[in-house]
């Protein structure tokens, strides 16, 4: 069947919107028909190779739309069913058995790999050409995805589908690292080092929890007042102010958790920094390939732990499912952080998205 996708040919390459082709659902195969697709960065870092994903290929990762056919085997889902399509497991290795899909063990197989967990790609040039296909089970940069029935989460009634999509990933990962990983106690302080989708879905999880002391940190004035605007107790402007005593300032001496949610390895140093003894500092901002931290040994050794988050961790169906019922109730209000985009526009929403313009772009897809 021919679609329209936005195609990457070579390593940091421009999108490239043209026809192609996509196969007829095999077994086990669920063919949606996207509405709209979030722009992500890690998009971008795939793009430039700092993620491996064979090229030429289609990206996207943040899709929601409708299915419109189902193939041999597939339960759970039917056609003309509005879905969020979240991330893929294998559901057969110790992690997926143990709760934690996110982490499943055939990930980098899953996200990366450029085709069906045991097959090929479902894509491929007008002139029957190879594309890669598959990112994160999905590649969304595209009219219609073909992914499977696991990783979809239906869409309530009366939720509009072209917003939802970013709750796949960006929005999961903010929001997931506090209420799966940190789980803060009543009374306790966050400290969010970047007020992008992630940050902002993490002060919104925070505002959500027993927390009391929700700190946001940025360069963007603008997105400190929408932190504050969505729940941060305090901000902070790192452009003039050091941010490891401001935060020691507002609690009275170190946060009991910081999440870096910008991979800069200087603010990473800043976010250990600004937790104590036992305290957390999670890293959930995706640094360029090879990049390495620092952490000051004798106060790490004291009880503080460093630690990593993938997507929000646990079972990202149920926490997708869980931040729909938040927004539906004004609980977790992230359309305030979207513009929409045409897809033909992808690059403009993806220099919007680096520049800082836009909180979160959304493409929408042509007809």
């Amino acid at each position: 069947m021919k679609i329209t996708a936005a195609v990457v040919e070579e390593r940091s390459g421009p999108f490239v919107v043209r026809d192609v082709e996509i196969d007829e659902p095999g077994p086990g195969d669920v063919l949606v028909k996207v509405a709209a697709t979030g722009f992500c960065h890690t998009d971008g870092i795939a793009r430039d190779g700092d993620l491996p994903f064979p090229l030429p290929g289609v990206l996207g990762h943040e899709g929601a739309g409708t299915v419109v056919a189902v193939g041999e085997g597939v339960t759970g889902v039917r056609e003309g069913q509005d879905v969020v399509l979240g991330w893929p497991y294998c559901g057969a290795c110790r992690n997926c058995s143990a709760g934690e899909p996110r982490y499943c063990l055939r990930m980098a197989e899953l996200v990366g790999g450029g085709h069906r967990l045991d097959g090929g790609s479902a894509l491929r040039g007008s002139d029957g050409s190879p594309l890669a296909s598959h990112f994160f089970g999905q590649s969304s940069f595209a009219t219609y995805s073909m992914t499977t029935a696991s990783s979809l989460v239906p869409v309530p009634a009366g939720l509009p589908v072209e917003l939802l999509g970013p709750l796949a990933c960006g929005l999961a990962t903010g929001a997931g690292a506090v209420l799966n990983t940190i789980r803060p106690q009543p009374g306790s302080s966050i400290v969010v080092y970047g007020a992008g989708t992630v940050g902002l879905a993490a002060v919104m999880a925070a505002r959500n929890s027993p927390a009391t002391t929700i700190i946001a940190v940025d360069r963007h004035a603008s997105r400190l007042r929408l932190a504050s605007d969505l729940g941060a107790t305090h901000t902070i402007d790192a452009t003039d102010t050091d941010p490891v005593q401001a935060v020691s300032d507002i609690c009275g001496g170190p946060a009991d958790a910081s999440l870096d949610c910008t991979g800069v390895l200087s603010v990473i140093r800043q976010a250990i920094d600004s937790v104590g003894m036992l305290g957390t500092a999670l890293l959930i901002g995706g640094a360029p390939a090879g990049a390495e931290f620092s952490a000051d040994h004798v106060s790490t050794l004291w009880g503080k732990t460093i630690r990593g988050t993938l997507g929000g961790s646990g079972r990202g169906q149920a926490l997708i499912a869980a931040l729909m019922d938040l927004h539906a109730q004004g609980r977790f209000p992230f359309d305030r952080l979207v513009q929409y985009f045409p897809l033909e526009d992808i690059g403009d929403a993806m220099e919007a998205s680096y520049s800082g313009a836009v909180v979160k772009p959304i493409l929408r897809m042509p007809a």
